[in-house]
């Protein structure tokens, strides 16, 4: 382990018994120094390129860059002021788009949905290698399109921060290194969200 590295294990009280990939998985804000090599990126890649989209469309699109990369500044200049005062410590950074229009130039309404498991592969495939995924929604998607030329027909969705576990959470403002050293992570119940049958007045609209 690096000098200032601490390696930060979080609880998952699941009421079912769920996979140690996704049990352990969580999203750091402070990272390894050790950086992500360009071939373990296009593994990460690769595993999204597999994921289900309707009629395999695939519409989804990311752009990536490594710190210290003028693509990688780029990135971080369009987060939010909030998620660059900490994104900073990622050796990757990603923002992630799709395209919203079906090849007939009607909406594709389930556009979002195949980004969503596309990003969803690329989350196990980086927990299996040992590397911690932070999806941000705070990017300012206007600035990204601008800033990387990408046309109207795509919308940027999140910004994404990639590093291996580990860092010092002392870099972090009190309030997110507090945050960050939670022991326990939660969730809402299922009956909060899975319904036998009618939607119930138990949802949380």
């Amino acid at each position: 382990m690096e000098k200032n590295n601490i390696i930060i294990k979080k609880e998952t009280p699941t009421d079912y018994n769920i996979i140690p990939l996704l049990k352990e998985r969580w999203s750091p804000r402070v990272f390894s120094d050790l950086p992500i090599s360009e071939a373990d990126l296009h593994t990460l890649f690769e595993a999204g390129r597999w994921a289900a989209s309707s009629n395999n469309l695939q519409p989804w699109r990311i752009i990536w860059g490594v710190k210290g990369s003028k693509a990688y500044d780029r990135l971080l200049n369009c987060l939010d002021d909030f998620n660059q005062s900490w994104a900073k410590n990622a050796p990757v950074l990603l923002a992630t788009m799709f395209k919203k229009t079906l090849p007939s130039g009607k909406e594709n309404f389930h556009a979002l949905h195949d980004l969503g498991l596309f990003m969803g592969n690329l989350t196990a495939q980086a927990q299996h290698m040992g590397i911690a995924v932070h999806h941000m929604a705070g990017i300012n998607y206007k600035k990204a399109a601008e800033e990387f030329n990408i046309p109207d027909d795509f919308h940027v969705t999140t910004g994404v921060a990639l590093g291996y576990y580990g860092g010092n959470p002392e870099v972090l403002p009190d309030d997110l290194k507090k945050m960050e050293t939670q022991p326990e992570r939660s969730r809402k119940p299922q009956e909060e969200f899975i319904f036998n049958g009618n939607f119930t007045d138990r949802a949380k609209i």
